[in-house]
């Protein structure tokens, strides 16, 4: 039982869109991600995602709307939810969902990452 210090964390990387997992419980992975400018159109057919931000701000954007999340706030986009982040500033993001969960969910690409680091 150790504990973890997001600030940390994330300081121990400086690319966008590549999360790292920093913990797990009950078949879940905790795991941060820096993020800045557009990312891939893409939805899990299987897993919620929940996105709580640490630093800065983003828009979570899907094909009917846009909604912008701030420093403190989370936003969880249920399974099946076409969406696509996107910052115009560097943002910091918890993640929080299924072990496993691929980042690019239904599509590959350069930023697919099948097998996280652990930090």
């Amino acid at each position: 039982m150790e504990k973890v210090n997001l600030a940390g964390k994330l300081s121990l990387f400086s690319d966008y869109y590549f999360p790292r997992i920093v913990g797990e419980l009950n078949g879940q992975q905790v795991k941060l991600v820096k993020i800045k400018g557009d990312f891939t159109w893409h939805q899990h057919d299987t897993e919620d995602e929940l996105f709580l931000v640490v630093k800065g701000k983003f828009d979570m954007q899907f094909r009917e709307r846009s909604v912008e999340v701030k420093e403190g706030e989370f936003l969880i986009v249920p399974r099946g939810v076409e969406h696509r982040p996107s910052a115009a500033e560097e943002c910091h993001i918890l993640l929080f969902e299924p072990a496993g969960t691929l980042n690019t969910g239904n599509v590959e690409n350069e930023f697919t990452r099948s097998k996280p680091e652990r930090i």
